[in-house]
């Protein structure tokens, strides 16, 4: 992390909302309720998913179309891309307690529209050149990150990860929680790098991975499926290789193994996920 400096705006716990209090009162002026605090052991934090996406433009754009109430979209943070100095600043545009809208219609294990369990995170990068949208994504020209926003990045997910108590396989892409609709953060987004300089989100063992290889992987549809299903992905078991599969199992390569995003099942793709679930889901 360097001498980097990070400003966030607000502090990350979120705070700045009172508690609820009864203030109705008698005709006597005497307050008829008392609110009494009793707390459940039966809750946990609203926020379970830190999710990643690139803005698809400039710093003045990006700011200006996610604190814009007419554009209907928003985030909890915006990592720029100019450096402009130190301290390098962190726009918090959304309260952590408040919902943001920035992951849309997604699913990820068994919950669905994200923006309720989220915290939306967009870091400003160009993505891709329009007139390459046709082409494979492992062959487009991806704006790569600037070492300054990776160590935002890594800072901030690292800081908001342990507070809220976030697990590994729940750091992850707009991509992979909109498979059918989103690429972002991309192909050139540091994943490994997230993971081993900063402790943030899940990467399989290498080692794991290169024994793994050796091992001819399925060709239905349906052993895919599954294993793509038990690590999270949104994916129906139909054992048919249908779009929607080609296009979590792009996912999934986007984030896992991108020099090759292909959809296509491959030796390395299956040897990743499933190291990915000896690792994190072991009793499955």
């Amino acid at each position: 992390m360097g001498h980097l400096l990070l400003i966030l705006l607000t502090l990350l716990q979120g705070c700045g909302h009172e508690s609820y209090r009864l203030v109705s009162r008698s005709a006597a002026g005497q307050e008829p309720y008392r609110l009494v605090s009793w707390p459940s052991a039966s809750q946990d934090s609203r926020i379970q998913f830190l999710i990643l996406h690139y803005t698809d433009s400039d710093d003045d754009q990006s700011l200006r179309v996610l604190t814009d109430g007419s554009r209907k979209v928003s985030a909890h943070y915006l990592v720029p891309r100019e450096n402009t100095g130190l301290p390098f600043p962190i726009y918090q545009l959304v309260l952590d307690d408040q919902r943001a809208w920035h992951a849309g219609k997604s699913r990820w294990q068994d919950q669905t529209g994200l923006n309720a369990s989220s915290l939306g995170i967009e870091i400003v990068n160009h993505g891709y050149p329009q007139d390459q949208s046709g082409l494979p994504i492992d062959q487009r020209d991806w704006q790569p990150f600037t070492e300054a926003q990776i160590a935002a990045v890594g800072t901030l997910t690292h800081d908001l990860a342990a507070h809220y108590r976030i697990p590994p396989t729940q750091v992850l892409a707009h991509s992979d929680v909109a498979p059918e609709r989103k690429t972002d953060p991309g192909s050139r987004f540091p994943w490994q790098r997230l993971h081993d300089d900063y402790g943030v989100g899940a990467w399989p063992d290498e080692t794991r991975v290169k024994e793994l290889i050796q091992q001819t992987p399925p060709s239905d549809a349906l052993s895919w499926q599954k294993s793509l299903g038990r690590y999270g992905y949104s994916v129906a078991q139909s054992g048919n290789w249908d779009e929607a599969t080609r296009q979590v199992l792009r996912a999934f390569q986007l984030h896992f193994r991108p020099t090759k995003v292909s959809g296509e099942p491959d030796t390395e793709s299956w040897a990743r996920l499933q190291a990915l679930l000896e690792m994190y889901y072991p009793s499955h």
